[in-house]
């Protein structure tokens, strides 16, 4: 704990400092967060870890309330002193006086609460709303805490937003020699926003810019490693789906019922991989409105003989089987009482062996006998893709300090939006059409590293997805 650096969160009333706090923490319930002023009432800190180690202490600190009385006490104190002793006094001693001195303990206490961590600190960061306008007593804040004589960084909080005072800050703290700044907007940050924060720091601690900078180091290889894990496990969830199968008899109830079946599937595998992605980005259930996917109420029937469907098949019965089975697949002709694609797909049946049978053998037999086998409609797919990548976008760009919900957005919406889908023309990546014929891959989420196809379907995946989510989100401003 001895060679950790120790930063203060300060500023006034309802700045944001508990909630920079949970977004450089990533925990969205450090310390309490409410529009009362005063709702911190003693300093909590927060460590962050490299290693085991712990590299840096955030202390959260009481807001500052009554800056200009206690500027008024401080020079009252100092001018009694100076008097005696014809000299000034330094910063330091003049807050150290003040603390121990009555009115510390008594009418300002909780300024008291912040000077003391001042004390004990390397650097403050000192928070503003930035949409708040400059006035005399934030003035006055800043002459005390400059009286400690530790680095004072000025942090613009709230600055995604449209409406704010920005320029009018910049103007103030330059008049008070603070010409290091840095936004970062706690509820919205930019993408390399704390990466920023901890180099602007860096420049006014020397002694500490290696640990800063192996902060900064660990936090990407964080981010990435998590980018990895959320994209597998989107991939994980569609290969998956692509996969399903469900046959049933051709009556009309049992096409409702499977219909019914199917979508309850679907849904379900999607709320499972939307609680590993909140988990994986330490949010919480609550922290999300999910609208149920609206699938389509329609009949969605297999085509068994799908061209990679033909491929595996040839793989199980020899090029001359497949060759075969192809020969007749998609020509509307009698024979025998079924089309000349079915008779083809029973021969090849009956010629490919066990093997065959044990892949393809229900579906096509299905097929003959009537029965109907439904799957998740491409567009389905496409709207599940969607939902999944934009609500990953929306995690790693959400701070821990926000406080309206996600939304996931409806099927209606994606299309006719300011959003196009992810798959363009429902054109799906081949990964995806491959599992079309893997009815297997459809279960067995925590195999997928034992079957090499589907671990190789799921990789290449995640690939795609990455390339797609990068040029979506290519072209959007950066909120610096």
């Amino acid at each position: 704990m001895a060679d950790s650096l120790k930063i203060s969160v300060v500023g006034h009333t309802n700045t944001g400092k508990t909630s920079l706090l949970r977004t450089l923490t990533r925990d969205a319930r450090f310390g309490e967060v409410s529009g009362r002023p005063g709702t911190t009432r003693h300093v909590e800190v927060a460590r962050l870890n490299v290693q085991g180690q712990t590299l840096l202490e955030l202390y959260d600190t009481p807001g500052i309330e009554d800056a200009i009385d206690l500027l008024d006490l401080l020079d009252q104190q100092s001018a009694q002193v100076e008097q005696r002793v014809a000299a000034r006094e330094d910063g330091p001693t003049r807050i150290e006086r003040f603390l121990q001195s009555a009115p510390a303990a008594e009418r300002f206490e909780q300024e008291a609460k912040v000077l003391r961590q001042m004390l004990r600190s390397h650097a403050a960061l000192y928070v503003i709303d930035a949409r708040d306008p400059v006035l005399s007593k934030h003035r006055d804040e800043l002459e005390i805490l400059n009286m400690c004589g530790v680095p004072l960084l000025p942090l613009l909080n709230f600055v995604a937003g449209q409406k704010t005072n920005e320029t009018e800050w910049r103007e103030m703290l330059a008049g008070l020699g603070l010409h290091a700044i840095v936004r970062f907007d706690t509820v919205a940050p930019a993408r390399d926003g704390e990466k920023t924060l901890y180099t602007k720091l860096a420049s006014l601690l020397d002694a500490h810019g290696a640990t800063l900078q192996r902060l900064i180091r660990s936090h990407e290889s964080d981010a990435q490693q998590r980018h990895t894990a959320a994209l597998d496990l989107i991939a994980t969830l569609l290969v998956e789906t692509a996969a399903l199968k469900l046959r049933i008899s051709r009556d009309e109830q049992s096409l409702q019922r499977g219909i019914e079946r199917l979508n309850k599937t679907v849904r379900e595998h999607e709320q499972s991989c939307v609680a590993q992605l909140l988990s994986l980005h330490r949010f919480y259930p609550d922290d999300i409105d999910a609208d149920g996917l609206p699938l389509v109420d329609g009949r969605w029937e297999q085509d068994l003989f799908d061209p990679y469907t033909l491929q595996n098949m040839g793989i199980q019965l020899g090029s001359g089987a497949a060759a075969g089975a192809a020969a007749g697949l998609g020509i509307d002709l009698m024979v025998g009482g079924m089309t000349l694609g079915a008779a083809a797909a029973t021969g090849a049946l009956l010629g490919g062996g066990f093997q065959t049978l044990r892949h393809y053998g229900s579906d096509l037999m299905a097929r003959v006998t009537g029965e109907k086998t439904l799957r998740v409609d491409d567009s389905i797919l496409n709207a599940l893709a969607t939902r999944q990548v934009d609500l990953l976008a929306a995690l790693e760009r959400r701070g821990h300090a926000a406080q309206q919900k996600l939304a996931l957005a409806r099927l209606s919406d994606m299309g006719g939006g300011s959003r196009e889908p992810l798959f363009v023309r429902n054109e799906l990546p081949e990964s995806l059409r491959r599992a079309r014929s893997q009815s297997a891959w459809a279960r067995d989420s925590d195999a997928v590293m034992g079957n090499s196809g589907k671990h190789q379907a799921v990789q290449q995946l995640s690939k795609n997805l990455q390339e797609l989510m990068a040029s979506r989100y290519r072209d959007e401003p950066d909120q610096r």
